[in-house]
């Protein structure tokens, strides 16, 4: 593997000190906002140097041939991605650049990328993942054009070390500064969260996999059909709009919470109680079969938390509405257009396909 001149002058200090130590080093912060940007995102993630092309560790080029063989939905590639949460006896898989998991793919954020889309074992780096050369994905000109199952990439060394690959999956806002990504990053494994990676100035850039059947088009979300959107899992430090809906949801249920967007303790104790009074499994994770059981189905007419939740959903699809919880012409008339968009029975109603095609695009 190699590492730059600056972290071998690093690790010789340390060894030189007779210090043996996990060393990640991380650029001088200056005045400018992008290096802060940079530094703070190498900290968060605490990711460095990866394995090189040459690795044992990573799939060689006269494999790269056969790894693109064949195509997977943007839908797949979330559902095998959102494995590694709880793979590990319920927990996520830990990072490592230098173990393979036992499906034999590597730990590491571009290993975890790569058993997503399918790739060869052990998987390619990030390195490997945004090159042409490879002929897994093509480079997008605008973060505007993002789909389900994209990827943000930062494959530059010019800032360190520091490498880094997400998957994107939705918008997290109308505004489209952040998205809900999945990631395998250090010190915490395969999480779920909203990011803003490539959002502005940073090394990150956005590609498209080549593997993904359905995406061609440019635009902010794919457009699935019925019932082919996925219910986002929620759970404990969750944030953002799904997590909004769902706690809405909850108090339409009869739960005291506060629809806060972030998904703390006693938004988990909630989701207990209510997982353990419809005969769910009480992990406190709002995955597919909690929200077929949470969700409301709302009409014209309705009123409450259940409509609010609803409208916050098709604010973010760019509907501009009150989100006054009640059920009138104007949520109605989003309603049919967003039914009529993705291929959804266009009867005016939020019931199950329509709430996870909300849910579960963008």
């Amino acid at each position: 593997m190699s590492i730059t001149r600056r972290t071998q002058i690093a690790l010789a200090g340390f060894v030189a000190a007779g210090i043996a130590a996990a060393v990640v080093v991380v650029p001088s912060l200056t005045d400018d906002t992008t290096d802060q940007k940079t530094v703070a995102a190498a900290r968060d993630t605490d990711y460095g140097p990866e394995p090189e092309a040459d690795s044992d560790l990573v799939t060689q080029a006269d494999q790269i041939a056969s790894m693109a063989s064949g195509t997977i939905s943007p839908d797949t590639m979330i559902n095998r991605a959102r494995t590694w949460l709880t793979a590990n006896g319920g927990h996520q898989v830990p990072y490592s650049m230098q173990r393979v998991w036992k499906d034999g793919y590597r730990q590491d954020c571009s290993g975890f990328v790569s058993m997503a889309l399918a790739l060869g074992k052990p998987g390619l780096n990030t390195v490997g993942l945004a090159s042409s050369a490879s002929g897994v994905t093509k480079h997008l000109s605008s973060t505007s054009q993002l789909k389900k199952g994209d990827l943000l990439i930062d494959a530059s060394t010019s800032d360190g070390d520091f490498r880094h690959v997400v998957i994107f999956e939705k918008w997290a806002n109308s505004s489209h500064s952040s998205y809900w990504a999945y990631e395998q990053r250090g010190s915490h494994g395969t999480t779920h969260r909203t990011l803003s990676y490539g959002i502005g100035k940073d090394n990150y850039d956005p590609y498209r996999p080549l593997k993904l059947s359905g995406s061609s088009s440019g635009g902010g979300s794919s457009t699935p059909s019925t019932p082919s959107a996925a219910w986002p899992v929620l759970k404990s430090g969750s944030k953002g709009t799904d997590v909004r809906s769902a706690q809405q949801l909850l108090i339409a249920r009869g739960y005291s919470i506060a629809a806060d967007s972030s998904f703390g303790p006693a938004t988990r104790a909630a989701v207990i109680r209510f997982q353990k009074a419809h005969g769910l499994s009480a992990d406190g994770v709002i995955g597919p079969n909690t929200w077929s059981k949470l969700i409301v189905v709302v009409k014209y007419g309705t009123k409450g938390n259940a409509v609010k939740a609803a409208q916050n959903q098709l604010k973010i699809y760019g509907y501009s509405l009150a989100v006054d919880g009640s059920f009138g012409p104007a949520t109605k008339s989003a309603t049919l257009s967003f039914q009529k968009k993705y291929h959804l029975s266009a009867d005016g109603v939020i019931g199950p396909n329509t709430w996870r095609t909300l849910l579960g695009t963008r």
